[in-house]
């Protein structure tokens, strides 16, 4: 059960670098946050894997052809997912962006069961299920026009599907690897994506947006502690990959969408309605009802 307290710290983690990648997108827009984490995550990324290496003394494991395939999947997803993940939390409040985008686990327990494997017992998915349940009661909105909310629904949908896969993807190539502890099998496979993402943004930004890769460097302090938070997040999230099924983990870390609502409300001012508390609720159900299903 060590894949718990890993992901809790994940999905901790993971709730301020998305705080700090929205207000950049303010300043330097939605391309120039999103490479952000990339960018300035790589650095750290390396830093862990420098500090895995001699504090094991093992040696780094170099990736196949399949190792290499899998976390190229994810690392190509992840790029397309949290650029429709910005544009989200520009058009609604951060909690509700994070509540839509939060439906990802019950494809993602379909997918890697389809694709890699992975366990889906009838509790794993009576527990996907109610928690999935509780972020729809929580991002629904009574009385709101269905044409005005469905733009921004059908994009939380979409980076939901995407970062699925790239879960998918992630969980494959550390699998994959064949040799190394859990730790460096989940930080060697960090290091390879946070590098495929920085080369394919660079290359991008310089050739379309070079004005957004400047403006995140003008605003380096805030670029680099966003950097530091989703390199630390993904860090914990590829653990928890190594340790136990993506559709486990990525359910879980629906407790996103409570530390978002704080996040909300403490930090942007923004009001928390009955239903959002009755969400939250059924989604702290699923996720009991998870735990005891991994127990």
């Amino acid at each position: 059960m060590l894949w718990v307290p890993v992901t809790i710290v994940a999905a901790l983690a993971q709730t301020g670098r998305n705080a700090a990648q929205a207000g950049l997108t303010k300043s330097i827009g939605t391309v120039g946050a999103t490479q952000v984490r990339f960018l300035f995550g790589l650095p750290f990324a390396v830093f862990f894997l420098l500090i895995v290496h001699f504090a094991t003394g093992e040696t780094l494991p170099l990736p196949g052809a399949r190792a290499f395939g899998f976390t190229a999947m994810g690392a190509l997803a992840q790029i397309g997912a949290t650029a429709l993940m910005l544009m989200v939390m520009q058009a609604r409040s951060f909690a509700l962006a994070t509540a839509w985008i939060k439906t990802e686990p019950v494809l993602l327990a379909l997918g890697a069961a389809l694709i890699l494997g992975d366990p889906l017992g009838w509790g794993m998915m009576a527990a996907i299920a109610i928690a999935t349940l509780g972020v729809i009661i929580s991002s629904t909105k009574p009385g709101a026009a269905p044409w005005g909310e469905a733009m921004p629904v059908l994009t939380g949908i979409a980076a939901a599907g995407l970062f699925g896969l790239s879960a998918i993807g992630y969980r494959g190539g550390i699998v994959a690897l064949d040799e190394g502890s859990f730790v460096m099998r989940a930080t060697v496979t960090l290091v390879i994506a946070l590098t495929i993402q920085t080369t394919i943004l660079m290359i991008w930004m310089l050739l379309a947006d070079r004005q957004a890769l400047v403006a995140s460097f003008r605003v380096w302090r805030a670029s680099l502690g966003a950097g530091f938070l989703g390199a630390f997040a993904s860090e914990f999230w590829f653990l928890g990959f190594a340790l136990t099924a993506a559709a486990n983990v990525r359910t879980l870390a629906l407790i996103e969408v409570i530390f978002a609502q704080a996040v909300s409300v403490w930090w942007f001012g923004q009001d928390v309605s009955r239903r959002q508390w009755v969400g939250m609720t059924v989604i702290v159900l699923g996720v009991g009802l998870l735990l005891r299903a991994g127990a």
